[in-house]
């Protein structure tokens, strides 16, 4: 999937949402419990709740690597049952990988020959050689780490050198690996205003914007700073949808969540439109 189909899927469906899939064991709902695999039946239950509102998912692989041979059965099954079920949508693998390249191909791998993922967030602390075999994969996308929403973001990520903060050094070298097709950043939406300098750098890529819900982030700051001319945003939600709710209709409550995001989206998009 490239930037045109992406961009045309957000039109369609007037919605620029992630649903974060971070399904952590212990806060799974009663009801579920009992079922033979309840991550999988957990998150069947809200991916039917809540595609219609969304573009993407992205399941966070931690929560599902805890769970050893059992947790990664759960992620295949999941993401299986997404393209099998919801053709259009953008499945992101939030692994964080980035290692030497041959270490990286294996990651590589993983995510795009196992399962079918259509992207996967990647750190560049290693540089070029360490991201460049996830985008040997035709029509797949590496999701580079740019700036992140959590408190330790300071302690490199804004650090200067020599008149650049290293998130802008990031964006600056990264891009050159790759096209606005298969590199996308991530940018945190708990400081929004700073996507006004990332556009200034990278005004044409795709952002995964995660932070907005539980983590205080604001959807208008980040449309405001951060959509472009084609949308150009991700902006992913998780606990805010996912845990809204522990009772037997926790997905009806998820997907309520997930309208409530995509009707504030549609008004931003028709805001661009204009």
């Amino acid at each position: 999937m490239d930037s045109a189909a992406l961009f045309s899927n957000i039109l369609r469906k007037r919605s620029f949402l992630c649903v974060g899939l971070d399904t952590e064991p212990d806060k799974l709902p009663a009801c579920v419990k009992n079922n033979p695999d309840p991550v999988f039946e957990f998150n069947r239950r809200i991916i039917d709740a809540t595609a219609q509102y969304t573009i993407a998912y992205k399941p966070n692989f931690a929560f599902y690597e805890c769970q050893g041979s059992k947790g990664w059965e759960s992620l295949k099954k999941s993401v299986n049952y997404i393209k099998e079920n919801y053709h259009d949508i953008f499945i992101i693998a939030d692994a964080k990988r980035g290692d030497i390249g041959n270490t990286s191909k294996m990651y590589a791998k993983a995510v795009f020959d196992d399962m079918p993922f259509d992207a996967v967030t990647v750190a560049p602390y290693m540089g070029e050689d360490s991201v460049t075999p996830f985008l040997s994969y035709q029509g797949k996308w590496a999701v580079i780490l740019a700036l992140t929403s959590n408190k330790g973001a300071d302690d490199f990520q804004y650090h200067t050198a020599i008149d650049e903060r290293l998130f802008e050094k990031v964006l600056k070298v990264s891009q050159k690996w790759g096209t606005t097709d298969n590199i996308m950043y991530v940018v945190g939406a708990t400081r929004a205003e700073m996507l006004a300098d990332v556009r200034k750098i990278v005004p044409d890529h795709f952002l995964l914007v995660p932070g907005v819900g539980a983590q205080g982030g604001s959807l208008a700051e980040v449309a405001k700073y951060g959509m472009n001319n084609k949308c150009g945003l991700l902006v992913n939600s998780s606990r805010g949808i996912i845990f809204a709710d522990s009772s037997e209709n926790f997905d009806s409550v998820a997907g309520e969540k997930a309208r409530e995001l995509q009707e504030e989206m549609a008004l931003y998009l028709q805001k661009l439109n204009k």
